[in-house]
């Protein structure tokens, strides 16, 4: 089956969107705690954020504030996350220091699992993150 030609030139087939309460905040914090690029936003006079992609390495992800008329508003102290976004990196211990620094909250601590050494992270809007790197030879 051939790609899917309905997408501008270099974009990914498959983008995450997420939600935040406040867009403007987590696109500063997903800059600083977990090292993404903006790539671009959609801001009004005020400077808040409408819509942005974001990036790492060659993946990309598009944040928003959510609308009620599009069903896209977050669910406030849920529980159980519905979701989490898979992220791989070059040094995960690096990052992990990096996200505690920045203040974002460690919700499984960095650690092996598997074939990658993973750590989640959930930021400033409660949105869950795995960060992972294949586990390095000669590890145990």
């Amino acid at each position: 089956m051939p790609a899917s030609l309905n997408r501008p030139a270099g974009a990914p087939q498959v983008l995450p969107y997420l939600y935040y309460p406040d867009a403007t905040m987590a696109l500063a914090f997903l800059v600083d705690a977990f090292g993404f690029t903006e790539l671009e936003a959609l801001r009004d006079e005020q400077g808040t954020v409408w819509s942005a992609q974001l990036s790492t390495g060659d993946g990309v992800v598009l944040i928003g504030p959510g609308m009620d008329e599009f069903g896209t508003r977050p669910v406030p102290d849920t529980a159980w996350a519905c979701s989490r976004t898979f992220v791989y990196v070059d040094d995960v211990d690096a990052h992990w220091e990096r996200a505690r620094a920045a203040g974002a909250t460690i919700v499984t601590a960095l650690a092996d699992h598997g074939p990658n050494r993973i750590y989640i992270a959930s930021d400033c809007g409660g949105q869950q993150w795995i960060f992972a790197a294949p586990v390095a030879e000669g590890r145990s």
